[in-house]
């Protein structure tokens, strides 16, 4: 079993192919989401058959958030971003997953969501390594 894996948790498909494993964290895996036309990062708790929040137990809950705040923090200062975009929409891949996204004015889409704008550009291999590298010195 991997690092921070807990039993019966499986990563769903989807977010395993449109993402890169970045880290553990404590409850969450943080990846990063293959489109380089935004940073992009993923909290994805470690705990199986979770689609919402409120399904998390409460110490779950304030650790979600903990983890959320440190990663926008971290993406902010590694951006220099304007706004970070945070959600967990849940309507297509069910399990619960975090989005936190860098935005500045000017950026494909803005001021609209990320979600269904366009195609997914993927980051050449290198760039997406420095990138998560990054991330990692910044938390």
């Amino acid at each position: 079993m991997l690092p921070g894996l807990k039993a019966g948790f499986a990563l769903d498909a989807r977010l395993e192919a449109d993402s890169d494993q970045l880290m553990w964290l404590g409850l969450c895996e943080l990846r990063v989401m293959n489109d380089r036309r935004w940073p992009w990062l993923i909290l994805v708790p470690q705990r199986p058959d979770v689609e919402e929040i409120h399904d998390l137990t409460p110490l779950d809950q304030a650790m979600l958030t903990f983890e959320t705040n440190m990663v926008a923090q971290a993406l902010k200062r590694v951006t220099g971003c304007t706004k970070i975009n945070t959600g967990a929409l849940g309507n297509i891949v069910r399990q619960l997953h975090v989005h936190v996204v860098a935005r500045n004015e000017g950026d494909p889409g803005w001021p609209g969501p990320v979600w269904g704008h366009g195609l997914r550009e993927p980051y050449p291999r290198g760039k997406l390594h420095e990138f998560a590298e990054r991330i990692k010195a910044a938390l």
